[in-house]
C-alpha cells in the first residue's frame, strides 16, 4: 500500500469513527431517556401502566432468549469452521481464556478483601427455607459439568443449554474445519453464513426498537422497588457483594483496558446497549445479540474475534458470579459456625472462580450453583431463602459486571491480534 493510500484509508477510518461516535451518543441519548422515563412512570404505581410494561418486557425477554440460542451455536460453528484448521483459532481461545481467568481471578480477590474488611456478622434466624426451591437438595457440583454433555442433540437448544450448546457447536465447527474439500462442505458453510447473516439482521431490527424494551424493564423495577418487593436486611453481606461488583465494573476491569492502551470511556459508551440489556434481562446469554451487535457495529472489533470470545465468554466468563459464589459460600459457612482462616478463604477464592467458569449465563444461574455447591457440601442453606428476595438486585449488577467483562475481554484480545490475523477473503461475511 503506498502512503498516499495508507493518509486515505486512516482519513476514512477517522470519518467511520467520527459517524459511529455520533451514532453512539444519539444512542446513549435515547437509551437514558427510555430508562429515566420508565422509572418515572414504574414509581407512580398505575395498575395498568405497571401490566404494560410487564407485557412488554416479557415479549422482550422471549425475543433475547429466541435470538441467543441460535446466536451462540452459529457464532462458534462459523469461526471454527473458517478458523479451525488454522493457529489463529488457537491464539484467540488462548487471549480469551488467559483474560478470562485474570479478571475473574481479580474479582474474586476484590471481594473477598471487601469481605474480610466489613466482615458481615451472623444472621440469628434464618427463616428463609420455605423459600428455596425443593428439588436442588440432592444436585452436586459434579451434575453442572455432567448436563454439559448432552444425550440428544435437541435438548440443550429446547432447554437453553449453553455449556451444551457450545459443545454441540464447537464439535460441528471443528468438525467443518476439517472436513476435506468438496462441494458440499462448501454447500453446508454457506448455508451456516447465510443463517448468521439473517440472524444478525433481525438483530439490528430488534436493536432499532429495544428502547421500548429498555423503557418498560426500568418502569418494572421502579415498581417492584416503590412495592417494597427487592429490599432487605442483610446490610453488610449486600453490601459486600454489590460493592465487589461496583469497584470491579469501575476500577478493576477499566484498569485492564488501559494497561493494554485501550479507552474504558469509548469502549463502555460502545457497549452502552448491551450494558443496559444485562442490567435488566439478568442474562448475559440472552444479552448476547445485543453484545455481539454493538461490539461488531459500534467499536468496530473484528466478527472473527467477538464471535468466537464473547459466546465462549458468556459462558466461562462470570466476574460477578464469582464475587457471589465466593461471598455466599463464605457468608453461608459463617453461619453454619464454619471457622474462616485465611488458608480456607484462599482456597475458596480459586473455589468461586472455577464454579463461576461452569455457570450458566440465565438468571438467578450463580444462585442456583451456590445453593447447589452448598447442598453437596452438606452447608444449611436456609438463609439462601433469606438472600433470595434481595437476590434480584444482585443478579441484576452482576450480570452487567458479566457483559462488561466479556466486552473487555473480546476488546483486549482484538486489540492484541488486531493486524495478526490473515485478511478475510473477499465475500467473507461480516
Amino acid at each position: 500500500m503506498s502512503n498516499n493510500d495508507g493518509r486515505v484509508s486512516v482519513a476514512a477510518r477517522d470519518s467511520m469513527a467520527r459517524r459511529a461516535g455520533r451514532k453512539n451518543l444519539r444512542t446513549l441519548i435515547l437509551w437514558t431517556a427510555a430508562m429515566v422515563l420508565g422509572a418515572v412512570l414504574g414509581c407512580l404505581q398505575i395498575p395498568q401502566v405497571n401490566e404494560f410494561f410487564d407485557f412488554v418486557a416479557t415479549v422482550f425477554t422471549r425475543l433475547f432468549q429466541f435470538v441467543a440460542v441460535p446466536v451462540i451455536a452459529l457464532a462458534v460453528m462459523t469461526t471454527l469452521a473458517s478458523l479451525g484448521a488454522q493457529k489463529e483459532t488457537g491464539r484467540i481461545f488462548g487471549h480469551a481464556v488467559f483474560y478470562t481467568l485474570a479478571t475473574t481471578i481479580a474479582a474474586a480477590a476484590v471481594a473477598l478483601v471487601l469481605f474480610v474488611i466489613v466482615a458481615p456478622g451472623n444472621v440469628p434466624s434464618a427463616g428463609g427455607a420455605d423459600a428455596l426451591p425443593k428439588n436442588l437438595g440432592s444436585l452436586s457440583y459434579y451434575g453442572h459439568f455432567l448436563s454439559v454433555v448432552p444425550n440428544n442433540i435437541l435438548q440443550p437448544f429446547v432447554s437453553g443449554n449453553v455449556l451444551s450448546i457450545l459443545f454441540i457447536a464447537s464439535a460441528a465447527g471443528l468438525a467443518l474445519a476439517f472436513m476435506p474439500a468438496s462441494e458440499n462442505k462448501t454447500a453446508l458453510v454457506r448455508v451456516i453464513n447465510g443463517a448468521q447473516e439473517l440472524l444478525f439482521t433481525l438483530i439490528r431490527a430488534l436493536l432499532a426498537v429495544l428502547p421500548f424494551g429498555v423503557m418498560a424493564f426500568t418502569g418494572q423495577l421502579a415498581a417492584q422497588i416503590e412495592a417494597g418487593v427487592v429490599v432487605g436486611a442483610l446490610g453488610k453481606y449486600v453490601t459486600v457483594v454489590i460493592g465487589g461488583n461496583l469497584i470491579q465494573f469501575f476500577i478493576i476491569l477499566p484498569l485492564f483496558l488501559l494497561l493494554r492502551g485501550l479507552n474504558p470511556l469509548r469502549i463502555g459508551k460502545g457497549m452502552f446497549p448491551a450494558l443496559a440489556v444485562a442490567l435488566f434481562s439478568k442474562s448475559s446469554a440472552g444479552t448476547l445479540p445485543v453484545t455481539l451487535a454493538s461490539a461488531e457495529e459500534n467499536l468496530k472489533l473484528d466478527h472473527r474475534v467477538t464471535r468466537f470470545v464473547l459466546p465462549i465468554c458468556t459462558t466461562i466468563n462470570m466476574n460477578g458470579c464469582a464475587a457471589f459464589i465466593l461471598v455466599t459460600s463464605l457468608f453461608l459457612m459463617q453461619n453454619a459456625g464454619v471457622v474462616l482462616t485465611a488458608g480456607t478463604m484462599v482456597v475458596w477464592l480459586f473455589v468461586s472462580v472455577l464454579a463461576a467458569v461452569g455457570n450458566a449465563g440465565v438468571p438467578m444461574g450463580c444462585f442456583f450453583l451456590t445453593l447447589s455447591l452448598m447442598s453437596s457440601m452438606n452447608v444449611p442453606v436456609d438463609l439462601m431463602g433469606v438472600i433470595l428476595p434481595i437476590y434480584a438486585v444482585i443478579d441484576m449488577i452482576e450480570t452487567c459486571v458479566n457483559v462488561w467483562s466479556d466486552s473487555c475481554v473480546a476488546s483486549m484480545t482484538d486489540h492484541d491480534l488486531r493486524g495478526s490475523l490473515p485478511e478475510q477473503a473477499e465475500g467473507a461475511a461480516a
